[in-house]
């Protein structure tokens, strides 16, 4: 597989930023790299990888975007079992509550999370967490 997706959601744009980022990461190693809104994605040709990144920010009570994420995310899920999936977004409250959560619903579904959680930052990434989201796009490219 030489194409890896990345498909996220961003309401501010941090997320898609972070997006951008795993993207050059996964072209440092070598792979190309598809970033692509999943309003503009299906969840079957995502589902149809067998690695790909999926992000979206914390909303609400550290919950997932609820209009676009979560019913994009139900569907998937049921399709994820073999996959290996990473995992990234944005917040701008709490402690990560809804990754934690995130990546446990899609390990109970079969799926391998890179590094078993996914790749946060609070509100803009900053270095660190350009560096984080780099290297989780070569670890989705190594795989």
């Amino acid at each position: 597989m030489d194409q890896i997706i990345v498909a996220f959601w961003s309401g501010t744009g941090n997320t898609e930023a972070m997006a951008e980022m795993v993207g050059k990461g996964v072209e440092e190693a070598g792979k190309t790299a598809k970033v692509v809104s999943i309003e503009d994605i299906t969840v079957e040709e995502l589902s149809e990888q067998a690695v790909f990144a999926l992000g979206c920010p914390s909303m609400g009570d550290e919950e997932l975007e609820e209009t676009i994420v979560e019913p994009f995310v139900a569907e998937l899920e049921k399709k994820v079992s073999g996959k290996t999936i990473g995992l990234f977004g944005s917040y701008g409250w709490g402690d990560g509550e809804w990754m934690r959560n995130w990546a446990e619903r899609m390990q109970k579904a079969g799926a391998a999370v890179v590094d078993s959680e996914g790749v946060i930052c609070n509100e803009a990434p900053d270095d660190e967490a350009e560096e984080a989201c780099r290297g989780l796009g070569r670890k989705l490219a190594a795989i």
